[in-house]
């Protein structure tokens, strides 16, 4: 029953069904230490999991599945659950109920598992990746509700996750995330003393590389290499290149004094995005990097033509290319967010001035307009050669140019799991340390994580 196993179909994740039946499997395995319930349904009717486990005094919460294309958090949180399952003592140490929401948006992870798995061989490959993509437009991921100026609604999915964190008022709320390629990192709303240290011990460990200054939180203060902190200890509202306008569920838990964290874990690492050597001309990194993202925007709507403004008559594929057309879209305002971006204030990490971020840029440029080609080719019903061939050539040469390696299942939910383990127990101030259980010997760490 163990979570890192591959899942139905070949999908390397377990999918949305597959939570749901587990987790149920561990609630009978240990009816006085889990318990499951339902917190809400989603837009098309599908139940929002949450498995909590032990009866302490503190609450965590964990989300997973906010992004449709990052199945991994669910796979952390089943693994961490059934550690908790095999040694329920470790909730008494801590003194904490644990509640793991298991995917945040079950329509979007459904859209996406089912094309995953059916490209995907063995070993996972950016081109099968991609070839099942899906990715929500932003106005539909549930993590960012609209704010109070906005005339758009809150999904539901929103709302049971805001009533659930009124309901809970966590110590600390974790968001598992993954990003197809690159390095790791970690997104603080307030400083935690000591998760910096351990944050990089535990991805040193796993030989996974940080990100220095990540593309997303570009206006969060870079507290130190791979680990972001909100800027003035206040929520913020974010404005995607889209000009829709959110405030993060991160942000709205911040009124009980949460403390949340959102950890990233890739799915392909990239070494090269945490070379620190110095870049001579930052201004023309920046400039290569818009000209990528431009000129590959605009060689897709050559090949799409008309269609790219065509909606599907398939209403199943009106997500994808409602999703697809906004990548399109947003190439100038990202283009204009870099150009104009002031690091003043922010720990003082420009756009560029070393390789790895340089790096990063460059893969940022290029994920932007692969995943509107992958997306357009799932949201047409004869998707022209030349639009497959883009994705096919797009997703190889990213996985090329950069020397992008898959990371195993495990390592990914490893980097989860003991991230969070330790961030638990230096806000309630439980002993961790090399016998703890948050470090090498304990759960989410055992020797088959090593590299």
């Amino acid at each position: 029953m163990r979570a890192e196993g591959v899942g139905s179909r070949g999908n390397p994740y377990p999918t949305v069904d597959e939570l749901a039946r587990r987790a149920r499997a561990m609630v009978a395995e240990r009816p006085g230490t889990l318990r499951l319930r339902t917190v809400g349904t989603s837009r098309a009717g599908r139940p929002l999991w949450l498995l909590s486990a032990g009866h302490g005094e503190h609450q965590v919460l964990t989300v997973a599945g906010a992004h449709a294309n990052e199945p991994v958090g669910g796979a952390s949180t089943l693994t961490l659950a059934e550690d908790f399952v095999r040694d329920p003592r470790v909730l008494d140490e801590l003194g904490c109920t644990w509640h793991f929401l298991l995917c945040l948006d079950p329509d979007g992870a459904t859209l996406g598992e089912r094309r995953f798995a059916e490209h995907q061989a063995s070993v996972p490959t950016l081109d099968g990746y991609y070839r099942g993509f899906y990715r929500p437009a932003f106005i539909s991921q549930p993590e960012f509700p609209p704010v109070a100026a906005d005339p758009h609604t809150a999904m539901p999915e929103s709302r049971a996750l805001t009533r659930l964190i009124d309901e809970l008022r966590p110590v600390v709320q974790f968001s598992l995330h993954g990003v197809e390629v690159g390095g790791s990192f970690l997104q603080l709303t307030r400083p935690v003393p000591g998760a910096p240290r351990a944050f990089r011990s535990v991805a040193a460990e796993l030989g996974i590389p940080l990100e220095y200054r990540p593309f997303d939180g570009m206006g969060w203060f870079v507290d130190s290499p791979g680990v972001l902190v909100l800027p003035d200890g206040s929520p913020a509202d974010e404005r995607d290149p889209s000009g829709y306008t959110s405030q993060a569920t991160w942000m709205y838990a911040m009124r009980h004094g949460t403390v949340s964290a959102v950890v990233e874990a890739p799915l392909w690492s990239v070494a090269a995005v945490s070379d620190p050597s110095p870049v001579a001309r930052p201004e023309r990194e920046i400039s290569r990097a818009a000209e990528i993202l431009l000129s590959r925007t605009k060689q897709l709507e050559e090949v799409l033509g008309a269609l790219a403004d065509r909606p599907p008559a398939d209403e199943a594929r009106l997500p994808f290319h409602t999703a697809a057309r906004e990548l399109m879209d947003i190439g100038p305002g990202v283009v204009d967010t870099w150009n104009t971006h002031d690091a003043h204030g922010l720990g003082d990490a420009e756009l560029a001035t070393t390789v790895g971020n340089s790096v990063s840029l460059g893969i940022a440029a290029r994920r932007i307009p692969l995943r509107a080609a992958a997306m357009m080719r799932s949201a047409l019903d004869e998707p022209p050669e030349a639009l497959d061939t883009l994705v096919r050539d797009w997703s190889r040469e990213l996985e090329t140019t950069f020397a992008a390696r898959w990371v195993p299942v495990h390592r990914q939910t490893a980097l989860h799991i003991r991230t969070m383990l330790h961030l638990v127990r230096q806000l309630l101030d439980r002993p961790d340390g090399p016998g703890g259980r948050g470090g090498p010997g304990g759960p989410g760490d055992r020797p088959r994580y090593q590299h």
